[in-house]
């Protein structure tokens, strides 16, 4: 594996020499100083001046192969959409996986994410692309039996195996067990896969209170919300990554710090579904609930940018408070890289010595970024994520001046793909 020293590049407003060696960064000297402790031989210099480095940016909730499933339900509400997306996913497979998951990591490269937590089909088609496109990735089994019981058990031997598979996936992938929400997934189902996951302390991720509706069936159906009725079935834990958690009282909240439930914002993908926008960002972090920002599915968000889902959740927070010092910068850039980091047990979401070389370099050559405001204000208010010039994954670049490998032929691929599923 290579070392690179990245030269002249800003860190928290100073310029420096960034030293990474093999998959860690190893050193950050004053600028100018690098080569007075890095040996030439051996490593790339890059001259970075110009440009600011931040820690990669981490999508916490996402359905990557969705890419080619754009616009497939457009201006209606979620329970119409969610019937026509089941439609659609019943004519994809594997190949269809695999290039649409190549589509994504573009997609993701390019605006800033070098991680993502997956939930969606044929995680072994999923993780040979994730891999070729260098980045990292917690990829899912979805459990969705629909309450059918020759579903339930094809899909726990499909977990099983697929288990065992993920022992052999690359460094850079882990497998998770992932339960769809709890009014798609009988409560059987959803007691087998969180024990499954426990046993060999896998991750667990679920769609939790996306949508009004939801919380009302869930107290028709059980006398109680859905976040309270998966703590009376022992599932949430802090190995749980709760996608939405939009529709809460103070009871399920107090119960997901409890629990220390990781719960993920997808303001974009709730916005436009019109499932809701009033995360409670502040009532949950005050109970100490570790936030993180996702963007959904592209056939609900329409994209994976997630500098934009940064912006939008900072000003939508805004707006409904009515207070413009509502989900502070610091804490946005936190949500997107160090507590996204924290919940997939990654050593990143931080530029320091020892941690993994998980970076994106931004190009602040541009209107955007002339003024005097703070260099975060500028990137999440007022640039595009085309600012974003390079990626590093892992100690390797896997985006350089905004080019990915193959880009043309993967769009081609997909296009086929899509032709022969539509």
């Amino acid at each position: 594996m290579g070392n690179l020293l990245l030269e002249n590049i800003v860190l928290d407003d100073r310029k420096c020499d960034i030293h990474i060696k093999d998959n860690l960064v190893s050193g950050i000297y004053p600028a100018g100083e690098g080569g007075k402790h890095v040996q030439v031989s051996g490593n790339e210099a890059v001259d970075c001046a110009g440009k600011t480095v931040l820690p990669g940016l981490v999508n916490m909730h996402t359905h990557a192969a969705m890419t080619l499933l754009r616009g497939v339900g457009e201006d209606i509400c979620f329970a119409d959409w969610i019937d026509r997306i089941w439609v659609e996913e019943e004519k994809i497979d594997p190949e269809y996986i695999y290039w649409a998951t190549k589509v994504a990591c573009i997609e993701m490269l390019k605006t800033g994410t070098v991680a993502f937590l997956d939930q969606y089909w044929y995680p072994s088609a999923a993780v040979k692309a994730v891999a070729e496109m260098g980045m990292r990735a917690v990829l899912s089994y979805v459990h969705l039996d629909h309450h059918d019981k020759s579903r339930r058990l094809a899909q726990q031997e499909e977990c099983r195996k697929i288990y065992e598979e993920s022992l052999d996936w690359p460094s850079t992938m882990d497998f998770s067990v992932a339960i769809h929400s709890v009014y798609s997934v009988s409560r059987e189902q959803m007691q087998w896969a969180a024990d499954f996951a426990r046993d060999r302390g896998l991750k667990i991720n679920i769609h939790v209170s996306e949508t009004r509706k939801e919380v009302e069936d869930c107290v028709r159906a059980h006398g109680m919300s859905p976040v309270k009725y998966l703590d009376s079935l022992g599932i949430l834990g802090p190995d749980v990554i709760a996608a939405h958690t939009l529709w809460l009282d103070e009871e399920d909240i107090a119960i997901l710090a409890a629990r220390k439930v990781t719960c993920v914002h997808n303001i974009n993908s709730n916005l436009k579904l019109a499932s809701g926008y009033r995360f409670l960002y502040d009532e949950m972090r005050d109970a100490g609930i570790n936030l993180c920002l996702g963007t959904d599915g592209c056939a609900s968000s329409n994209n994976l940018d997630l500098l934009e889902a940064m912006k939008t959740s900072a000003i939508v927070q805004k707006a409904w408070r009515n207070n413009p010092a509502a989900m502070p910068l610091d804490e946005l850039l936190a949500m997107a890289t160090s507590n996204a980091a924290a919940a997939l047990g990654l050593d990143s979401g931080r530029i320091a010595p020892g941690c993994l070389a998980d970076m994106i370099i931004i190009d602040t050559d541009s209107s955007f970024f002339l003024s005097n405001a703070p260099f975060l204000a500028n990137l999440v208010y007022s640039a595009h994520s085309d600012c974003v010039d390079s990626v590093i994954c892992d100690g390797k670049f896997v985006m350089r001046g905004r080019r990915t490998e193959d880009e043309r032929e993967i769009f081609a691929e997909a296009r086929k793909i899509l032709k022969r599923i539509r």
